[in-house]
């Protein structure tokens, strides 16, 4: 097997996986999408902050929800922790904070 043939093999679409409805490997680099950027990730678990982070926005501005197959959003606490490899995982969106709120 090549470098790059290695490498494509070790890289794995969340988003992809999610729609052809395949399980997610563990222990590889996860690519996952936020808003409209992907990402490079080499651990299977990350938090909302990390993730809010990781897109350049601020826990303080904004929120993350993820987007799972058949179009249920489902909101990330800060402190909560989501894993790549749980099935049906396609995306990450941020959403600002509503500057009138509290």
């Amino acid at each position: 097997m090549s470098d790059k043939e290695q490498n494509n093999h070790e890289r794995i679409d969340i988003e992809e996986y999610a729609k052809e409805g395949k399980k997610v490997p563990k222990k590889r680099t996860y690519k996952i999408r936020i808003d409209r950027e992907k990402y490079d990730v080499d651990v299977e678990c990350m938090t909302g902050r990390e993730l809010l982070i990781l897109a350049g926005k601020t826990p303080d501005k904004f929120l993350i929800n993820q987007k799972l197959k058949g179009g249920e959003v489902k909101k990330i606490g800060y402190d909560e922790s989501v894993c790549f490899t749980k099935p049906g995982i396609e995306r990450f969106m941020t959403l600002p904070l509503d500057p009138t709120e509290g």
